[in-house]
Parts: C-alpha cells; structure tokens; sequence
C-alpha cells in the first residue's frame, strides 16, 4: 500500500548539472546564460545543455534577476495600440526577448509626441531598457531621466541619447513609390501627409519632394491629415473637389491615409486606378482589404521588433549592436496605372 503523500521530488539545481556534465557551477552559468562563446568549447556547452534538459532543469529567474541586479523586462513604448505596425514590432520583440527569457510590457504614447511619462513609480526599480518605436525626439525624457538603456526604433539617427538604433530605409521606400508613379508616366501630384511630427514621416516627406523637384515638369501639392480615414478622406476630397488641374496621384504617408483617399475618389464619381492612381505606405491588412488592392511600401515591422530587442540585449551585455538599416520593398498593386490621356 502506498502513501497517500508522496515526497515532492527535488527541483534540480544548477549543482546537478554541473555534476552530470562535469563542470563547474560557473559554466553552467556561462552556458545557460548565453555568455560561452570564446570561453567555453561548443563540446561543452552542447554538454551543459543536454545534462540541463535531461534533468528538467530551469534556472531560477527571480534568484538570477536578484544576483545580476536585473528584472528581465523590457519595455516597449509606442505612439499606439491600435495601430497595427505596431502590433507587429511588439511580436518581433517578445519573440527575441522569450528566448532570453526577458518579457517585454507595451505603453502606448500618445501619437509619439509624448511626453511619455514613466509608466511606473520608478522605471529604473522596474524594467532593464526601454525600446520606443517611431518616437519624437524629446518624448521620452522622463523615462531617459530613469538612466536606462534605450533603443530607438524607425527614429531620428541624429539623436545622441539612444545607446542603440534601429531603422528602416524609409527614404528609400519613399523614392520607390516616385519612381514607380513617375514611370507611369505621373506628373501632378499631392502628397497626403501625416499630421504627427515625427522623424520618420519628416523623412518621407523630404525624400518625396527631393525626388519630384528633380523632374522639370513634376508639380507636388502637400496636404495634412490626422491618421484615420475620415480625415484622409475629407483632406483629399477637398483637394480633389476643388477648381484647376486635378492631381493624377495621391501618395499618402499611410495606408490608412490611402484608404481614406480612395473614398475621397469614390465619392466624387473618380475611379481608382483609371482617373488617379493612391498608394500607401506600411502595406497593413488594410492595403489588400480596399479594392482595388493597394500599392504600397512593405515595412518588416516584425523585423523592426526582432532587432530592437536584440539591440537592447546587446547593450546590457556590453557587445556591440549589429549595424545598418533594414530594407523597405514596394508591392505593386490595383491602385496605380498611367494616367488618363485627358487628365
């Protein structure tokens, strides 16, 4: 007859691996904190990994958060929840930061202009770094006052307080969508932009009008809208309603900005792409959920995240950050073609 109260097993320790992979405690620490390489053979590492696996060890989070001086969170500051590039960087981050066993807390800044305000009593208590993604400048100065690390994400390179920053080639992107207008044969057009002043939208702008003012006969008009569809659609239409020379495309800052353009079309009897042509930017869900499906530039937003949280890894490590901007690709799809012979 067996007893009712079994004896719990022992959780194993980081003793027991050593022992079974006859190593010191020290480099079970290196191996399993990821720490080895140039100290430790791949043999042993490889070694101190299937000892830890075969035993069912895990190490002791809350202990090592308590020995290094470390909370192994993260958090992850953006000018939206609702947005859903967004979304997509915080994906990219958790992945990389699950496999460090870091978490990552998402706070949203309104529009990205801040100020930000520490979203705890003391940020520095709480978190290891901060990741703020398509940030102003200035908005994150009471996080900064914190003395964390911070990574910057699709953010002005010319900020010196980042430890670390991560980009996309928005120019690039920017200049894609004009060659490819342009090659239709486009030379009117209006650039609906964002209303949010930010580094990244400073920059599309700069890139479009850089790339127009080279063609002698390209004219560009700018408009500005909040990001919502019924503010692009209401600054379009005004635009598009109005006397003279229609534009023949609309390059928006957005694909939600485009959506709302497309409406704006829609409602004043223009058809898409046949009488304008609209692209976007971002390439959301949005952008194949219009008809026609939208042209637009395909941002890895998930991408973004991944290297973000490596980045800020990177930092508390003391290693260097991997460096270089991470490509933009335009998609070409139903919103675009030439323009009509009598527009």
């Amino acid at each position: 007859m067996t007893s009712a109260h079994q004896p719990v097993p022992a959780r194993p320790t980081s003793r027991d691996v050593a022992r079974a992979a006859g190593v010191s405690q020290a480099t079970v620490s290196l191996v399993l904190g990821g720490k080895w390489p140039g100290r430790v053979s791949e043999a042993t590492a490889r070694r101190v990994r299937e000892s830890a696996a075969e035993l069912g060890y895990r190490p002791n989070l809350a202990a090592r958060s308590l020995r290094l001086g470390r909370t192994r969170t993260a958090l992850l500051v953006v000018p939206a929840l609702t947005n859903e590039f967004f979304a997509r960087v915080y994906t990219g981050a958790a992945a990389v930061a699950a496999e460090h066993d870091f978490g990552v807390v998402l706070y949203p800044s309104p529009d990205g202009t801040g100020p930000a305000r520490d979203p705890f009593a003391s940020a520095r208590a709480s978190l290891d770094g901060v990741i703020a993604s398509s940030m102003a400048a200035d908005a994150l100065d009471a996080l900064r006052g914190a003395e964390l690390p911070l990574v910057m994400l699709d953010s002005d390179p010319a900020d010196t307080g980042p430890a670390a920053q991560v980009n996309l080639d928005i120019g690039d992107g920017m200049r894609q969508v004009t060659d490819h207008l342009l090659g239709l044969g486009h030379r009117r057009f209006l650039h609906l932009a964002s209303a949010v002043d930010t580094w990244t939208f400073a920059v599309r702008a700069r890139a479009l009008h850089d790339a127009l003012g080279a063609v002698p006969d390209a004219s560009l008009r700018t408009v500005r809208a909040p990001l919502d569809v019924r503010a692009g659609r209401e600054a379009a239409e005004g635009v598009l309603a109005a006397a003279g020379q229609r534009p023949t495309a609309i390059v928006c800052d957005d694909d939600i900005l485009a959506a709302g353009a497309c409406k704006a079309a829609r409602r004043l009897g223009l058809r898409v792409p046949d009488e304008l042509s609209v692209t976007g930017f971002d390439d959301l869900a949005l952008a194949t959920a219009v008809e026609p499906e939208l042209t637009t530039v395909q941002l890895p937003a998930e991408h973004v995240g991944e290297r973000g949280m490596e980045a800020l890894l990177a930092v508390l490590d003391g290693r260097p950050v991997e460096p270089g901007g991470l490509p933009v690709q335009l998609v070409v799809r139903g919103s675009t073609a030439p323009p009509a012979a009598r527009a």
